[in-house]
């Protein structure tokens, strides 16, 4: 029972592996000009559903709220979309003299310019306690207009937009990953994959360090509760939203898999580090709560 619980839970993962893996035995299904006819419906159709989606699925009244905080919202937006990729930038340029694979070093290089994600650092800052940042693209407001008008047929019916939004992205990174199999000349190395997992690794973890250092620091004015969200929030980057402009972006390219592939990785790096780190953050922040308390002058 407990592990087709953990199998239910997990399902978009296994979703994942089972997709590549149907890819790789039959990838003539998913190629352009195939029976799914990708071109239409994951070009167009898709890609559209999954943008529509996660507008609709951010609530206007949380987004008002966490307007407030405009001083950890600048931090969050400037190191995500401005710190990260240049670091990552600067460090590629040391890894362009290695063997690794160019393409998955392109990958690498895509995943630092990414968005954070609507889901995994909330979920994972929420379950710390720390306040939830939330992150806005200018795409998205429209349809944050449309949700306020139907905002009282959504709070009833709840519509699983989660499973939906995570369903047509398998069907993306299908067809994504037949068009790979289907092509002889991409040509896939161990040693490279490896290593672009450690570097994910390593990546993750040392600017969730960073990130934690400078947001506690004396005059940095971030409460323990905005350390954490600067940690999640700052660091993570979302496979819903960034798939889907890698096709868009690299439409026709014949690489767009490889260069998904450091993303595909991403993503459970994020969610797996940010839950074992959970607890030990957690105990933190509730240490420093309480100092805090304590050091309050008694009237």
């Amino acid at each position: 029972m407990r592990l087709l619980e953990r199998m239910r839970k997990e399902w978009f993962m296994i979703g994942i592996v089972l997709a590549i893996a149907g890819a790789k035995l039959e990838p003539s299904i998913g190629v352009n000009g195939g029976p799914l006819k990708p071109e239409i419906t994951v070009s167009y159709i898709a890609v559209a559903t999954i943008f529509f989606n996660s507008g609709l699925s951010l609530k206007t009244e949380e987004l008002t709220s966490a307007l407030v905080h405009i001083k950890l919202h600048l931090f969050i937006q400037i190191f995500t979309l401005a710190f990260f990729p240049a670091a990552v930038w600067l460090f590629l340029q040391l890894l362009s003299i290695t063997p690794i694979n160019e393409w998955l070093l392109k990958g690498l290089q895509t995943v630092g310019c990414m968005p954070p994600p609507v889901s995994s650092a909330v979920i994972l800052t929420k379950a710390v306690g720390g306040n939830e940042g939330i992150v806005v693209t200018p795409l998205l407001l429209l349809l944050f207009i449309v949700r306020r008008y139907i905002k009282d047929w959504l709070e009833r019916k709840q519509p699983p937009f989660g499973a939906v939004s995570s369903s047509v992205l398998l069907m993306i990174i299908y067809t994504t990953f037949c068009d790979t199999f289907s092509n002889p000349s991409i040509d896939l190395d161990k040693f490279s994959l490896l290593l672009v997992l450690f570097i994910i690794c390593s990546i993750q973890l040392s600017f969730m360090l960073l990130t934690f250092i400078f947001s506690t620091r004396n005059n940095s004015g971030f409460t323990p509760a905005d350390t954490v969200a600067v940690m999640f929030c700052s660091t993570h980057k979302s496979l819903t939203l960034g798939i889907p402009m890698l096709k868009i972006v690299f439409a026709g390219h014949e690489y767009l898999s490889l260069i998904s592939v450091p993303l595909l990785i991403y993503h459970p790096v994020q969610i797996l580090l940010g839950s074992v780190l959970v607890p030990t953050i957690k105990s933190w922040m509730v240490s420093r709560q309480k100092g805090v308390k304590l050091m309050r002058p008694t009237v």
